[in-house]
């Protein structure tokens, strides 16, 4: 099995045994999309009544308390485990029938499956913020076992606050647990910031900075270690000589020194200048230069990872997105080379692309085209990767009939769902599209429905921008619509006009588009119809537009770097 993503709901494709069997993925990452920036206590309203509708205006990720949350709820009750019944029923009495009790219902369900998922060595963390999370700790308790949990991490996700009667709400939580107590574990280090290097390298001679460390450790040793060097007893003073473990390595690198006693090694230190010799009193200490060391151990408390700013080189206008180097650091610490990472609330994308640098394999989810289309571009501008040969996406339409019934699919939030992943195959961004969300924006989409920019030049060689306009189609066609799309690039000034249509076009829109004429490209010199008529099926066969130059509306991703030849390689193949 290549890398994967799935578009559709997680919980469905989780039970899948055929996807997911049991103890199958090595890491899982989630950031379950949740209203924190809601009134907290309309949160806890009682979802019914005409007021309480009013002031529960759907957030659209927000699961709301209704017909599928209390199945699932008696569903927790009457076949989860003991523990969970138990706390799902304790929860359901303190906090009722409401928008928080609906989003702990529909988590629990799902965390249930990722228990299950989840090898024996693995961990999960999911990502949350302090309105939930003590809610989800008892639910995580009552599933992985509270002897399988391992920290509460707090991530300082923005600078100061100014809040009103309340202190300033900065931070995220990362709630970190484990199928085991056999997980497992690489120990991983953040950089020195300026004020600890000031603090403890303190020091400086033509090495560089260094900070001073103690060449003895508590309590007395028989053997080598207790004896005297240089006139000094450690054992004097209850204790022993205690040389660094990498000290030897650093001063003598290539030489094996097991054979010598504890005092020719302090000898040998000594030579080599990684000895301090203080100007008053006789205890000497070992120099650590600053570029010996690895860094600080990782902590619970996360304060050296910004959040994306507006202009951040990897921000992709994703209201959600987490920072690549948050998910490396999780990544690192929690998983090997060629092990499986698992986001079942993928969004744009970020957990697959930071797995994919680290050389780990992985599988996403995601219930919406136009996230699913993000991630496609993200991993082919960032990694030269393409969708069904490099990995592959499954729950998108492969056939017309299937594309057909994804446009008329009642439960799909009318067209939306068609219409982003029809602009997907062009490399169009939608322009009613919101990140995280089923449904599109409100409001006339004055006859575009997707864009696409480009640079062309003109004729002295500086480069202007370039508009693409598109329209997609799910429906009977006409003419009429090609003459709309005509009007509609004039009144842009768009370069191109493209009409993708589920349906077969007419003579009569073939003739019509013909009759618009072409755009002359000053910088190509060349020339290209100025309405293109694209069918679904064309675009299955690998059709697109015809148009100057490399083209994708969506934010481009950083591309990377990478010197090892396993980034896209066998390794990822083959999953289960």
């Amino acid at each position: 099995m290549k890398n994967t993503m799935y578009y559709g709901d997680n919980l469905e494709i989780l039970r899948n045994p055929d996807y997911f069997p049991n103890e199958c993925v090595d890491l899982i990452y989630l950031d379950p999309p949740f209203n924190s920036n809601r009134n907290y206590n309309v949160l806890f309203k009682a979802e019914s009544g005409a007021d309480s509708e009013a002031q529960i205006t759907a957030f659209e990720d927000t699961w709301h308390w209704g017909e599928t949350a209390l199945a699932t709820y008696f569903d927790l009750v009457r076949d989860a485990p003991a523990q969970v019944s138990t706390a799902i029923k304790a929860l359901m009495d303190l906090i009722g029938h409401n928008q928080m009790m609906a989003y702990l219902v529909m988590m629990a369900a799902r965390l249930i499956q990722l228990q299950r998922v989840l090898k024996r060595t693995g961990s999960l963390y999911l990502h949350c913020d302090p309105t939930a999370s003590h809610y989800l700790k008892i639910l995580l308790d009552s599933i992985f076992g509270t002897e399988n949990y391992r920290n509460h991490i707090t991530w300082k996700r923005t600078s100061a606050h100014s809040s009103a009667k309340k202190w300033g709400p900065i931070s995220d939580n990362i709630l970190f647990y484990t199928k085991s107590n056999d997980y497992l574990w690489n120990k991983v280090y953040e950089q020195y910031d300026d004020k600890y290097i000031e603090k403890y390298y303190r020091h400086e001679d033509e090495r560089g900075r260094y900070q001073l460390v103690d060449l003895t450790g508590s309590g007395t040793r028989q053997g080598d270690s207790g004896k005297p060097w240089r006139g000094i007893d450690p054992t004097e003073s209850s204790r022993h000589w205690a040389i660094p473990s990498s000290a030897l390595e650093v001063a003598y690198p290539d030489q094996d020194m097991s054979e010598l006693t504890v005092q020719e090694r302090l000898e040998m230190l000594d030579k080599a200048g990684y000895v301090h010799w203080p100007e008053h009193g006789t205890k000497p200490r070992y120099k650590r230069y600053l570029d010996e060391g690895e860094g600080v151990f990782i902590q619970d408390i996360i304060s050296d990872i910004r959040p994306l700013g507006a202009h951040a080189k990897e921000r992709l206008s994703y209201p959600t997105q987490k920072p690549e180097a948050l998910l490396e650091r999780i990544i690192r610490a929690s998983s090997n080379e060629g092990d499986i990472v698992f986001d079942p609330f993928c969004g744009c994308g970020t957990t697959i692309a930071a797995a994919q640098k680290l050389n780990r394999r992985w599988i996403g989810i995601d219930i919406t085209h136009l996230s699913i289309a993000l991630q496609k571009y993200r991993l082919q501008d960032k990694f030269e990767l393409v969708s069904g040969s490099d990995y592959d996406v499954i729950g998108e339409p492969v056939t017309v009939d299937a594309a057909r019934a994804l446009a008329h699919d009642p439960d799909n939030e009318g067209r939306y769902q068609f219409e982003w992943w029809a602009l997907s195959l062009i490399g169009a961004k939608p322009t009613n599209g919101q990140a995280g969300s089923r449904k599109g924006k409100k409001g006339a989409d004055r006859g575009i429905d997707g864009i696409i920019n480009f640079f062309e030049e003109d004729a002295s060689g500086k480069p202007r921008a370039a508009l693409v306009v598109a329209q997609v189609k799910s429906g009977r066609v006409t003419s009429r619509d090609i003459r709309d799309l005509k009007g509609t690039v004039e009144r842009e000034n768009a370069a191109i006009g493209v009409f993708i249509t589920l349906e077969k076009p007419t003579q009569a829109m073939l003739k019509e588009a013909l009759l618009a004429g072409y755009y002359e490209s000053p910088g190509r010199q060349k020339r290209y119809r100025k309405i293109q008529i694209l069918g679904i099926g064309d675009l299955l066969e690998g059709a697109g537009i015809d148009m100057p130059g490399q083209y994708s509306d969506f934010k481009r991703a950083q591309r990377h770097k990478s010197d090892s030849v396993n980034s896209a390689g066998e390794s990822q193949q083959g999953m289960f």
